[in-house]
């Protein structure tokens, strides 16, 4: 007999969750923000290499495809504020397939949000009314705002925006990871990635919330560009005691930039023999029909229980991880 057929969570870790996803509504519901679905099966996939996503088939007598399940739900509800929504919201589930470990399980509860008319400090406070509220009596510190640049050169004495091939080469050197030259070799982006997961990101948000933002312009593809300094993006990432929470951009609107940065990402997983992805033709056309000025954000809902509970790995907070789905 199977007896895998527990849940992988507590029932106090079961109300937790209801009583966060109802907060969370109540905060939106106050702000006048819209409760909205959008589709977790569809004929088109987000082209970002560092992501892998499921595929299914799909069968009629008169037609047969490819579906894909979402990696989020963003181009769906741009499409919907394309459409004149105004701000709105949606917790739902996400997929991305690979993702397994302490801190990732393929299936996992998402909320994204997103304010017409914000600029990127305006959803920064809005993130830090919610957080606090959800982390109410949890002796979490003083919300942290700094940028990439300056962290990264807190950590490692590297400058993040200009690439240096033989700096970062001795910078792996002297800190015992020569493993990322074969890994990342001239490609800059992939050299942030590394390091910053690595070197930085461990120590970030002790106790507290810490907002990096102004990412690079190479790691944000659905960021605007910064008016001041084109070589950061209007991104923002949220950690918790070096845990991601979430990822926020002050939302591109440029159709033939945006097409652009899919085009060069579709190269990019074509040269790395990545599964095929198709562009989001219809995301596209909803930027040129005018997409309004917003800003939006993405929170990782089972990580944000993790801490809330004190738990070390996320299979704590799911009601059947992957293992015993």
């Amino acid at each position: 007999m199977d007896d895998a057929w527990q849940p992988s969570c507590s029932f106090e870790l079961l109300r937790l969750r209801a009583q966060v996803l109802h907060d969370t509504r109540c905060f939106f519901a106050e702000r006048a923000v819209l409760e909205v679905e959008t589709p977790l099966l569809s004929s088109r996939i987000g082209t970002d290499p560092q992501l892998d996503f499921f595929t299914t088939a799909y069968r009629l007598p008169s037609l047969q495809q490819n579906l894909f399940l979402q990696t989020s739900p963003e181009f769906a509800m741009k499409r919907l504020l394309a459409a004149g929504s105004g701000s709105i919201y949606q917790i739902c589930k996400a997929f991305r397939n690979g993702e397994s470990g302490r801190f990732h399980n393929p299936e996992f509860t998402m909320l994204e949000w997103y304010r017409v008319g914000y600029a990127l400090p305006q959803l920064m406070d809005e993130i830090d009314e919610l957080l606090s509220l959800l982390f109410v009596g949890s002796g979490l510190g003083s919300t942290q705002r700094i940028s990439y640049q300056a962290v990264f050169q807190q950590y490692t004495g590297l400058d993040a925006l200009v690439f240096s091939y033989p700096e970062y080469c001795a910078y792996a050197f002297n800190n015992h990871i020569p493993d990322a030259i074969s890994l990342c070799g001239y490609e800059h982006v992939l050299w942030l990635d590394f390091i910053f997961s690595h070197h930085v990101q461990p120590y970030l948000g002790a106790n507290a919330l810490c907002m990096v933002h102004d990412y690079p312009a190479c790691q944000s593809s659905l960021a605007r560009l910064n008016e001041h300094n084109s070589k950061v993006t209007e991104r923002v990432e949220l950690f918790i005691n070096g845990i991601e929470l979430g990822n926020g951009f002050y939302e591109l609107t440029d159709a033939v930039e945006q097409d652009r940065r899919f085009n060069e990402e579709i190269s990019v997983r074509q040269q790395r023999q990545l599964p095929v992805s198709i562009k989001d033709t219809r995301l596209i056309a909803a930027l040129s029909a005018g997409l309004p000025d917003c800003s939006g954000i993405a929170i990782g809902m089972d990580r944000l229980l993790m801490l809330l509970s004190g738990s070390t790995a996320i299979n704590e907070v799911l009601t059947f991880s992957v293992d015993n789905a």
